[in-house]
């Protein structure tokens, strides 16, 4: 396990999620005492964290899906609990904004969040245990049907727990 999926395991524990399906990730949210604000932004921006000494604020664009949405979240939270600031920061503020450039997967900081918010919304156990369940003792292969329901149950997006499957080696790339 890399270092923020082994920080989403934690974060898990810690506020009694994880154990039941799907992850209420404004329970997360609040154990971490940030704030989640839904908000109409433009539709290449997903969401945004600031943050200072006294608050953090989980700005989430209100016109995408609730699964979208979810995913925001946990990717903010990763944000929160890997990365301390980039250097250009005023006030100790720190603003993230999720949009085209953190799904191209390029950035440190971004692969990290992604990995984070996997794990926060689709932890290795659960997933690795239903999906060989669902599908076979030793993958999902390429059965889309298990995909879809998989992702139902997570409550993530079908990509979302298709990426998850290929990086768990629980399922072929098509």
């Amino acid at each position: 396990m890399s270092r923020a999926e082994l920080e989403a395991a934690k974060l898990l524990a810690a506020s009694g999620q994880g154990a039941e399906l799907p992850v209420d990730v404004e329970v997360v949210a609040a154990h971490l005492r940030a704030q989640i604000v839904l908000e109409h932004l433009d539709r290449s921006v997903s969401g945004m964290l600031y943050r200072d000494d006294d608050h953090v604020v989980i700005g989430v664009n209100s016109a995408h899906t609730e699964r979208r949405r979810r995913f925001t979240v946990a990717h903010e939270l990763g944000h929160l609990v890997l990365h301390k600031g980039r250097p250009l920061v005023v006030d100790h503020v720190r603003v993230n904004f999720r949009d085209a450039t953190s799904s191209t997967a390029t950035d440190l900081e971004e692969i990290q969040a992604n990995a984070f918010a996997a794990e926060l919304l689709m932890p290795r156990n659960l997933v690795t245990a239903m999906a060989r369940h669902a599908g076979n003792a030793e993958s999902v292969g390429t059965d889309s049907a298990v995909v879809r329901d998989l992702a139902d149950g997570f409550e993530v997006s079908t990509e979302a727990m298709d990426y998850r499957l290929i990086n768990l080696g629980l399922r072929r790339q098509v």
